[in-house]
């Protein structure tokens, strides 16, 4: 197998979409959030993707938020967009359009509700990997999507040149490594707690959305596998596992991860479009208490985490909404 180039990073951040009380972009936020996880150790930042509320950004806010990563990472991280479309036209017009805005790659999700054929999925990527010059992550998400990108299909996708990789949300470790043996695709954890396991397999990184929170132990377990030391990389990913817990297990990572921004002083408001809401009481109480276990991540500082149940109620309904062209 030869080498695939790696245009993405190793520890991307499936990046949060601060938004203000009443559900309008939160643009300083989104700077200042950005700035942070990058200084913090990301090399690379997913925007529009499911953790950054694709379902529910407008298009423009969508394009918007590449140009605002392309100005804030300043060439020190890579700028992925993800969410796409069930409808190849409108993901196809997306893409372009982020592509002259800058992005740096495409993360091109599995079309959802639809349930199309695995011809149908093969033939939505490859209409979109020929659109634009951009370099294309598969992501593999079937309970979101409903249908997983089969194995078969994989391969054949991988023969596209523009194809490069998988983000796998599926979590068949098996299966990653049978795709592997047989493609040059690169592959992102996208389960935070398959991060290791992944990489411990040969895979490439991760797309995280506890790495909003922390993203300076996950390049601490992608350094520390690099360097073919497996001992630090388990200890960091012991530590992160009460953080993941608190924020993949109990509502939309989404949610509990801007509950906890928000907590940690982060972002101004917890704020979510709906028809996500914030935690309901005995939820937030569940992720308060798992947050309670956690011991010495580093960018954590648990002291200055005050959490605000009433600001995260409810969910918003911007001024202009809707995705669609």
């Amino acid at each position: 197998m030869t080498e695939t180039r790696n245009p993405f990073g190793q520890v991307l951040v499936a990046l949060v979409t601060p938004m203000t009380a009443d559900g309008e972009v939160d643009w300083p936020a989104v700077e200042k959030h950005i700035d942070h996880v990058i200084s913090e150790g990301a090399d690379g930042i997913v925007v529009t993707g499911t953790t950054g509320e694709t379902s529910t950004l407008t298009d423009a806010e969508k394009v918007r938020l590449v140009e605002v990563g392309k100005s804030v990472s300043g060439g020190r991280a890579s700028v992925i967009t993800g969410g796409g479309s069930n409808e190849t036209a409108h993901a196809i017009e997306l893409y372009k359009a982020s592509a002259k805005a800058g992005a740096d790659g495409a993360m091109v999700v599995t079309p959802y509700y639809n349930k199309p054929t695995q011809a149908g999925v093969l033939t939505h990527f490859r209409m979109i990997a020929d659109a634009t010059d951009l370099p294309v992550i598969l992501y593999d998400i079937p309970g979101r999507a409903g249908i997983p990108i089969t194995y078969e299909t994989i391969l054949r996708a991988a023969k596209h040149p523009n194809i490069l990789a998988v983000k796998d949300a599926k979590g068949d470790l098996s299966e990653v490594s049978r795709v592997l043996n047989q493609t040059d695709l690169l592959y992102f954890a996208g389960d935070d707690a398959n991060a290791l396991p992944t990489l411990a397999i040969g895979g490439t990184g991760l797309i995280g959305v506890t790495a909003n929170i922390a993203p300076a132990p996950y390049r601490a377990i992608v350094d520390a596998v690099n360097a073919n030391d497996l001992t630090t990389a388990t200890q960091h990913h012991r530590t992160l596992e009460p953080l993941v817990r608190a924020i993949m297990t109990h509502v939309p990572g989404t949610v509990a991860a801007k509950y906890v921004l928000h907590g940690l002083g982060r972002i101004g408001s917890p704020r979510v479009r709906l028809p996500l809401v914030g935690p309901e009481d005995h939820e937030a109480a569940i992720i308060e208490d798992e947050m309670a276990l956690v011991r010495d991540v580093a960018g954590v500082d648990l002291a200055t985490f005050r959490p605000d149940r009433n600001a995260a109620a409810g969910g918003a309904l911007p001024k202009v909404a809707g995705t669609t062209r």
